[in-house]
């Protein structure tokens, strides 16, 4: 009876293994200017809204969410090129 047991962990293992696929097959974690922050999302929240109609679409029914501003992209500025020769 143990060994019947066994037998049947390792293939379960087994089959689990053979159905993960790689790690970039999962899906990558963006940060787009809107996200959906508040109840089961946490702190960091879901910033996954390219526009606040999609944040507010997805907060939609959601007990205790909101939509706010990325606030990870508030300080990023545009990288301006330097003048050459500029004193």
């Amino acid at each position: 009876m143990r060994t019947m047991l066994a037998i049947l962990a390792l293939l379960a293992a087994g089959t689990t293994a053979a159905f993960a696929g790689p790690a970039s097959a999962y899906p990558v974690s963006y940060d787009y200017p809107w996200c959906v922050m508040g109840g089961e999302l946490g702190y960091s929240g879901d910033c996954s809204y390219q526009t606040r109609d999609q944040c507010l679409a997805s907060a939609s029914g959601r007990w205790n969410t909101m939509c706010v501003f990325n606030r990870r992209l508030l300080w990023q500025q545009p990288l301006v090129p330097l003048a050459r020769g500029a004193p």
